[in-house]
């Protein structure tokens, strides 16, 4: 069944802020989610968006969201990160346009898959070990019984932050071996089992390996660089992209696309050869050169945007820098 309730994203001033929505314009809420950018979009302004998601439940709330706005809202189910192939040629000729306007990332697990039991994404539920995103490839389930120790430990380690990340791959092959870990509530029992509450910062002891495990599954460190380089591809000059991240791995990511970005050409050396100077001069303009973070107020009311920061910038006449393993057209 459609959830129709209205859904209001972190830092939704701030990222209609950065993105500028005008009358006539084509957006990209990248991550659909549940809507709200989008739905915040179409009301600011008489722009079409074009939302996508890769998780069928989210298609199901775009059909109902674009109902609302008749031959506004067109929404695509697929990876954000492949959004300059699902936005071909053809599909921007039939708005009419070479290029898009805008382009709003909100980087990670939506609210709505979080609150959904069965999609096992928290512990705060017992529910099916799975963190997929969408409907395909293997689930956490399966790589929490099926990896090796080391492997778990480095999945952990690098995409957790968890300093204990050896102690708690070790007891989960440990636990496996008694029975599949199959339910977010043993995982998280395993968890904590090894790994002490920390003094007065109130995270559960579990929070780090579930996050590493979610990041993992759905390869969303790799997705959103490949959806930055999509974005910058897709966006016309003067078009803005609003990135929203909610932990440091992700917002290290953007910052440092946008670092590169956004800088000027390195000065040749009188030693080097001019042809082997890359010829890429600032694809992007920074909006600002520090993240904007959540207001005290917008903190205090939404704990989940506690951790948000936002990075925006706007594209430059420039190329687009050549996408991760292609060469240069």
């Amino acid at each position: 069944m459609t959830d129709t309730r209205i859904h209001i994203p972190v830092l939704l001033d701030e990222v209609l802020a950065a993105l500028s929505p005008r009358d006539g314009g084509l957006y990209v809420d990248g991550t659909f989610g549940a809507g709200g950018y989008s739905r915040a979009l179409l009301q600011s302004s008489s722009c079409r968006v074009i939302g996508i998601d890769r998780d069928p439940a989210a298609i199901e709330r775009g059909r109902a969201l674009a109902q609302e706005f008749p031959g506004r809202l067109e929404v695509i189910e697929g990876r954000f990160g492949d959004m300059d192939r699902l936005l071909g040629d053809e599909l921007l000729a039939g708005h009419g346009v070479e290029k898009v306007d805008g382009v709003a990332l909100d980087v990670g697990v939506s609210s709505p898959q979080i609150d959904e039991p069965e999609r096992g994404f928290s512990f705060r539920f017992d529910g099916p070990l799975d963190m997929r995103m969408g409907r395909d490839g293997p689930t956490a389930a399966d790589v929490v019984n099926t990896a090796g120790e080391a492997e778990l430990a480095d999945i952990i380690y690098h995409l957790g932050e968890e300093r204990m990340a050896r102690r708690v791959a070790r007891a989960i092959v440990a636990a496996r071996r008694e029975a599949p870990i199959e339910r977010t509530a043993r995982l998280a029992e395993i968890i904590r089992s090894v790994v002490p509450k920390g003094k007065g910062d109130g995270i559960d002891p579990a929070t780090r390996s579930f996050q590493a495990l979610r990041i993992h599954v759905n390869d969303e460190l790799g997705e959103l660089r490949r959806g930055l380089s999509a974005a910058e591809s897709l966006l016309a000059p003067g078009g803005r992209l609003a990135v929203v991240s909610f932990h440091s791995l992700e917002d290290r990511e953007v910052k440092a696309f946008l670092r590169e970005r956004s800088s000027p050409p390195p000065s040749p050396s009188r030693h080097t050869p001019v042809t082997a100077v890359a010829e890429h001069h600032a694809s992007f303009r920074l909006l600002s050169r520090k993240p904007v973070d959540p207001s005290e107020a917008e903190a205090r009311n939404n704990p989940r945007a506690r951790s948000a920061r936002l990075r925006a910038a706007e594209r430059t006449e420039a190329p687009a820098f050549p996408a991760p393993g292609k060469e240069a057209a």
